[in-house]
């Protein structure tokens, strides 16, 4: 039997070779950022810093979300290659917990006119097999009687905001009409993507309700993505949609009609960094369970 050569704790770790660990780690999601790099650095193209941040913040790595072996402390030995030391971008246990501590700290007045959904059951309606229970668990939540609903998104490894607006009043009306809000801190992904998903799951929530809308009106529901303050880094997005509800809720009008554009507040310079930050260290102070 032969014996597996040790390994050497200063070597570099071999990010080209087919017969790589790392490669084989690698091809089991080709879509990483880092089968991205590897795959360019292979072919002796030139990466910049620049390129590789672009690259990782829209193909997203998902080698967390499989059982793993604890990283090594070897250090890569390519000056290509960026690691960055940044807060984990939160799953949907954490952004549960931080939501509902929000949603506390508003008023019942002010919450009467708002409703969320978990943060899972975009999710689950995508999958056939519990679509149907999905949306029993959505009309329980009196969608058409709230004048907006949160819907927070995670797909593809990364969290976005939906927010229903007026769903219960006429899709004719023209002073108070509905329409859908998404709000994506990270533009360079497409946030459109989401649009056909979306659709599909608006028009079987009015179907389960038996409201009497046609199907043509129902996919005429303005879909509009105003621009938001753009996050810095690819483990943000979940921070950034706990600030859009919080900042939504705080100042949304009590009506606004599209044809007079987004809500007064809902700029590109909506919120600053400061801001920003003083939520975050807010987010960070309250005390959580073993997650």
């Amino acid at each position: 039997m032969v014996k597996k050569k040790p390994l050497n704790p200063n070597a570099p770790i071999d990010l080209v070779s087919a017969d790589s660990e790392s490669y084989l780690d690698n091809s089991k999601h080709r879509s990483c950022w880092r089968h991205v790099v590897a795959n360019l650095h292979a072919q002796g193209k030139r990466i910049t810093k620049h390129k590789i941040e672009k690259i990782r913040l829209t193909n997203p790595c998902f080698s967390n979300d499989f059982p793993h072996r604890k990283r090594s402390k070897r250090r890569i030995n390519c000056k290509n290659i960026i690691v960055h030391n940044q807060k984990k971008r939160l799953d949907t246990s954490a952004f549960e917990w931080y939501f509902r501590n929000l949603w506390k700290s508003f008023s019942d007045d002010k919450k009467s006119s708002f409703g969320y959904l978990d943060c899972l059951w975009f999710s689950f309606y995508l999958k056939t097999s519990s679509r149907e229970k999905v949306l029993n668990w959505i009309k329980k939540k009196r969608v058409f009687s709230k004048k907006y609903v949160f819907v927070p998104i995670v797909c593809w490894n990364h969290w976005s905001l939906l927010i229903l607006c007026h769903f219960g009043e006429s899709l004719e009306s023209k002073i108070r009409a509905p329409c859908m809000l998404l709000l994506d801190s990270l533009e360079m992904a497409n946030p459109k993507r989401l649009e056909p998903n979306i659709r599909r799951f608006v028009f079987d929530i009015y179907k389960e309700e038996g409201r009497p809308e046609s199907k043509q009106l129902i996919y005429k529901i303005p879909l509009l993505v105003p621009k938001v303050p753009q996050q810095r880094n690819g483990e943000e997005c979940g921070n950034f949609v706990l600030y859009f509800i919080n900042l939504f809720m705080d100042g949304a009008p009590e009506n606004f009609s599209i044809s007079e554009g987004y809500p007064y507040f809902m700029k590109k310079n909506w919120f600053g960094t400061a801001a920003l930050e003083h939520f975050f260290r807010k987010l960070d102070s309250i005390p959580k369970p073993d997650l």
